[in-house]
């Protein structure tokens, strides 16, 4: 059997693509944007913010939680999520290295 396409990548590579890849729905985005909001651990409270159905709402939170940017505790029946740092200091790494260049080559591009 062949090598995978993302064989051909970094680990590092890879693990960035996944990262952004969680972000790549507005219903993602909505989730974070909520978290950062209150500012602690919320149980059931997203679904009451979004405009999707529990099971959507769940699938959404599911992807976050792989990709590593969202940590999930459980507490009794209902599973408390909050932001994870780690995963959200590897995007900004990402993105400094991208405006440091820019910045650098403000005036040098075509």
């Amino acid at each position: 059997m062949g090598a995978s396409k993302s064989d051909h990548f970094t680990d590092q590579q890879n693990e960035l693509a996944i990262l952004t890849k969680a972000l790549g729905h507005p219903a993602r985005i909505a989730i974070i944007e909520y978290l950062l909001k209150v500012n602690t651990c919320i149980c059931g409270d997203i679904v009451n913010e979004l405009p999707l159905s529990q099971p959507t709402v769940s699938q959404h939170l599911k992807e976050l939680k792989n990709a590593g940017l969202i940590k999930g505790n459980i507490d009794g029946n209902a599973i408390c999520y909050c932001i994870n740092e780690t995963g959200f200091e590897k995007i900004k790494g990402f993105f400094q290295i991208i405006t440091l260049h820019i910045e650098k080559n403000k005036k040098e591009c075509c």
